[in-house]
């Protein structure tokens, strides 16, 4: 009950890349870099269990960037076609590669981090690849020109690697859908089915996470103009509720989500994030479980797992630390009010 996990990304070591920073280059030599990627995945494995994060990941420490590193081996994007191109409906802009041929993944791409991973931790382990709408619109598209062809184009891809992930020792896949809080029209017309193509014939727990972005100038800017409440999920959580995804991440910390419309995730598992990722502020074991507290009125304890609003690369690496150890004390308090144990490391 009330497993603990994040929404995937950690802070890279500094001897790793540079720090606070998205897209951050690599600072290691490339003949090092595979070693070096390597011990900060112990790193974050441990940190988090330290913490007592129950269900914990790799912390995203092999790739420079959420979606393109799942795409840097696959064919038919060439990234030394870089555009800028306004992303997120033109929230911010971004250096891109561009989409030259049908999309294929020649080899595993993310088979030997699970099996790293899976061999360094007892607890259950989660792995984010980025969703299908994201992927799409964090490219320059040259060759399908159609974003719903190009969508499910991704999707059977992820899906072979997924296959393989799950084979590898992966207990929970997570597809990272920040694009979903942009483009609702398009999560009804072609959205869920490119996370449906993503996960078909799966054995593992899947899982989606929606959010409003890291806690960057451009997404904090973007929030103040959506008004006293934010209302996008409303659009897309009963749609979300209806689908064959097990888990639904969502952003509740210091939002103005009412969270009431957790109510329309009911038999859904419900990722909740009650750590600010916008702030450098740690919270406190208390306010974490104040926060839990709330989302119990709308969601049952045994389907709610607290979590962090998204992902925390952009952080400094002490504050990490701290907001971890505060999510794993306020949920130990929130069990203990409930008389629950402390969840099973592996099931």
């Amino acid at each position: 009950m009330l497993a603990t996990t994040i929404a995937g990304s950690l802070p890279k070591p500094s001897w790793l890349a540079e720090p606070e920073k998205l897209w951050a280059p690599w600072r290691v030599a490339p003949e090092l870099l595979a070693e070096a990627q390597r011990d900060a995945v112990r790193i974050a494995l441990d940190e988090q269990a330290a913490a007592g994060i129950d269900v914990v990941t790799d912390g995203e420490q092999t790739r420079q960037h959420f979606v393109h590193g799942f795409l840097e081996r696959l064919d038919g994007i060439d990234f030394r076609k870089r555009v800028t191109i306004g992303i997120r409906a033109d929230r911010y802009k971004a250096e891109v590669p561009t989409i030259v041929g049908p999309i294929a993944r020649r080899a595993p791409v993310h088979v030997d981090d699970v099996r790293w991973a899976r061999a360094h931790t007892e607890r259950r382990l989660k792995f984010t690849i980025p969703g299908p709408m994201t992927i799409v619109d964090t490219l320059a598209d040259e060759h399908y020109r159609d974003r719903a062809r190009l969508a499910l184009a991704f999707a059977r891809v992820i899906n072979e690697e997924a296959r393989e992930l799950v084979a590898a020792g992966l207990d929970v896949l997570q597809l990272d859908e920040p694009a979903f809080n942009v483009y609702m029209d398009d999560v009804a017309a072609w959205g869920i089915e490119a996370l449906h193509r993503a996960v078909e014939g799966l054995t593992c727990t899947t899982a989606v996470h929606i959010c409003y972005g890291y806690g960057i100038k451009a997404n904090v800017d973007w929030k103040k103009t959506l008004g006293g409440e934010w209302r996008q999920y409303e659009r897309t959580f009963p749609l979300l509720a209806k689908s064959r995804i097990d888990q639904i991440s969502l952003e509740c910390a210091n939002s103005r989500v009412p969270l009431e419309l957790l109510d329309l995730l009911r038999g859904k598992d419900v990722m909740a994030g009650v750590i600010d990722v916008a702030t450098n502020e740690i919270e406190t074991p208390e306010q974490v479980a104040t926060r839990i507290r709330q989302v119990l009125r709308h969601v049952e304890a045994d389907r709610l797992l607290p979590c962090t609003n998204c992902g925390m690369v952009p952080l400094p690496r002490d504050v990490a630390r701290g907001k971890l150890q505060a999510l794993g004390a306020g949920a130990a308090l929130v069990r203990q009010e409930l008389g629950a144990s402390t969840p099973p490391r592996r099931v």
